[in-house]
């Protein structure tokens, strides 16, 4: 079991304000895990204090980039080196099957790499001629402050650097308010930043209820919010930040879209369902959950895809063979099982699958791998994110209709398309209102910006725009 007794506060460990604490247990068989302090209003206090002293007297924001540069490239090889540690120790965490906990954590090695090289050619000052010719102007990058990252439970490591890393990179100090679902994996985090360099104070980390975690982000010195979650809590965010005119970037979430295009080959595209639509048991804000089909390949789409649905095996996410374990909590299970019930009842055909305990399977939160048929786009299974292992299949008739389906969603967050034409594949991404696509499964890249239109969020990471969310541009006339 993983205790950790104290909060991480400006680098090292402290007592906390209070006596209550959070468990962590397995969702599979309800084992403990380990436990951690819950923060105060108190603890939030101490940790912006520290981050607010570390901004305004520390050297961290008075480094020279490359030397920021350097820690944080000594920090990613060090959290590389355990990136199967922390595969293993995320699955029992959170429930994530232990290959897919094993691939985000290659991932984030790649994500870090990623924002290392923007981070060594972003343009922190600029010199130029001004408009006109007769003065010249300076233009700075320079850090925001204190930032308040607020992070979920599906890929704890991944959300966090995806803001430290930027963060620091641009100057900035942080308090990071972990879920209580995760709140012992994101704590190591914090042994591996000191161990690198990085200076006391820049960093805390804190793992919080909703009222004190509203506490943090409302704070009066935190300069910038920056949140992955739920859209109902990225709402409350903004209006919370909008109150102060404190900055805010929010990463939400995603009912996102498959396109079969009529060229592409149905029975090999079905086979990569599995990965689009249901990586992390489906909990996954990026999940491609709506598969749009032409209507004359609909039937045989939906056997071949039900025949390998049919083939996953559920069970145990600390086996490497599991591709389906539990959801985090019972109450991601029963909220899955309601929604597979409205669908039914709203009309849909299901498949496979279906509210209720796989076969076989005694004990955990387990949601079925479930495909819908016949879906119409207005149910409410095509427009609610499920966040768990469930598929719906809704057939078109023209390209122009499957881009209008694909475009009636309030999320905009990722989406793919398939087709052995490219460059008509890339014509109707074009078409597309959301911020992430792939072409015939194609990877993401790590430099590009990643973020949201619509209710999928405002702002993006990754790269140089990552890097971006963190600064504040100044302009000196000379």
């Amino acid at each position: 079991m993983t205790e950790f007794t104290g909060n991480f506060i400006g680098g090292k460990r402290v007592e906390p304000g209070g006596k209550a604490r959070t468990e962590v247990r397995s969702s599979y068989d309800g084992s403990l895990i380990g436990s951690a302090p819950l923060a105060t209003e108190a603890d939030v206090d101490l940790a912006v204090s520290e981050a607010r002293r570390a901004f305004d007297l520390g050297p961290w924001p008075r480094m020279v980039p490359e030397d920021r540069l350097s820690v944080l490239a000594k920090f990613t090889e060090l959290h590389a080196a355990r990136c199967d540690e922390f595969a293993r120790f995320i699955t029992t965490e959170n429930a994530t099957p232990l290959w897919c906990a094993t691939m985000i954590q290659q991932g984030v090695a790649a994500q870090n790499a990623a924002y290392l090289q923007a981070a060594a050619n972003y343009p922190w000052e600029d010199r130029r001629e001004a408009f006109g010719g007769r003065t010249e102007t300076v233009l700075r990058r320079e850090p925001l402050g204190v930032v308040a990252a607020v992070v979920p439970w599906n890929a704890p490591h991944q959300s966090a650097l995806a803001k430290l890393l930027p963060a620091f990179l641009a100057g900035c100090t942080v308090v990071l308010k972990l879920a209580p679902e995760a709140a012992l994996s994101g704590q190591f985090l914090g042994e591996l930043f000191m161990e690198a360099g990085l200076p006391e104070g820049a960093l805390s980390i804190l793992v919080a209820d909703r009222q004190v975690s509203e506490y943090l982000v409302s704070h009066s010195d935190v300069d910038k919010i920056a949140f992955t979650g739920s859209t109902a809590a990225g709402k409350r965010i903004a209006s919370v930040a909008a109150a102060n005119l404190k900055r805010f970037s929010l990463e939400l979430g995603g009912k996102s879209a498959t396109i079969l295009l009529p060229d592409a080959h149905a029975p090999m595209v079905a086979k990569t369902i599995r990965y689009s639509a249901m990586f992390n048991s489906g909990q996954a804000c990026i999940a491609e959950s709506r598969v749009l089909v032409p209507r004359d390949e609909h039937d045989g789409f939906v056997d071949a895809l039900c025949a390998d649905i049919q083939t996953l095996t559920v069970g145990d996410p600390r086996e490497m063979e599991t591709f389906i374990g539990p959801l985090v909590a019972e109450r991601q299970q029963r909220r899955a099982w309601d929604l597979i019930d409205t669908g039914i009842s709203d009309g849909a055909t299901l498949v496979t699958g279906g509210s209720g305990m796989p076969p076989e399977i005694e004990h955990g939160a387990f949601v079925r791998p479930t495909v819908f048929c016949d879906v119409d786009n207005a149910m409410l299974i095509a427009r609610e994110e499920i966040f768990g292992p469930v598929v719906c299949v809704i057939p078109y008739t023209s390209v122009d209709e499957a881009i209008a389906i694909a475009n009636d969603s309030p999320y905009g967050l990722a989406g793919g398309i398939w087709s052995s034409d490219p460059d008509s594949a890339l014509n109707v991404g074009r078409q597309i209102r959301t911020g992430t696509m792939s072409i015939n499964g194609a990877t993401p890249d790590f430099s590009a910006p990643f973020g949201g239109y619509k209710q999928s969020g405002i702002g993006r990471e990754f790269g140089t725009a990552g890097i971006d969310a963190y600064v504040e541009h100044k302009a000196i006339s000379i």
